[in-house]
């Protein structure tokens, strides 16, 4: 098993393990530090999706900074039962809820808006773009989608970046409704 460190919040330095996995990266506590910077480390009230959970770096994150509920969904079974088992060890079962799907058909088939989505797909296989109209169904109007992908984006649907950045391969978005302002 490998692991990553809750970096803010209740939780924090609380360690997460999780299976070793082709194609699983959690996002580095650099760049998570930048994200929670970046959404005022305060999701207290907040409802977050996680939608291809892998490590559960950022949903465990968001609910350590508060949110009140934090979807987890993974499509690997392994990935699932070590998110259900961190998720009993900090006794965090009642703000968690943990799914095992297809991010798409997950997307689709949810009800209920929320204020953040974590999308940090596997690279290089389209998922942006497939989960672009499908987006507006699962956030608030006010919602906010942070991206992690191979390449720099503009946007996803009617979403615009709005900062940016870059840690070794990997470029990560924050991204709001409407026109992008700048990078970080």
């Amino acid at each position: 098993m490998n692991a990553v460190r809750i970096i803010g919040g209740e939780w924090r330095r609380r360690t997460l393990r999780f299976p070793d996995l082709p194609g699983l990266r959690p996002t580095p506590d650099r760049v998570r530090e930048t994200l929670f910077n970046w959404l005022g480390n305060d999701l207290r009230g907040a409802s977050c999706l996680d939608l291809f959970a892998g490590s559960g770096a950022l949903g465990f994150e968001a609910a350590s900074r508060g949110a009140a509920r934090a979807v987890l969904v993974d499509s690997s079974a392994k990935v699932v039962a070590a998110l259900a088992s961190n998720a009993r060890t900090l006794d965090l079962d009642r703000r968690l809820e943990i799914v095992c799907a297809d991010a798409v058909r997950f997307a689709t088939s949810v009800g209920g808006c929320f204020d953040v989505l974590f999308l940090d797909p596997p690279f290089n296989q389209g998922w942006i773009d497939r989960l672009a109209p499908i987006v507006p169904s699962l956030l608030a109007e006010d919602g906010i989608i942070y991206v992690e992908a191979e390449r720099l984006l503009e946007g996803c649907g009617t979403w615009r970046t709005v900062r940016q950045g870059k840690a070794g391969q990997v470029f990560y978005h924050l991204m709001r409704r409407g026109e992008a302002n700048g990078a970080e």
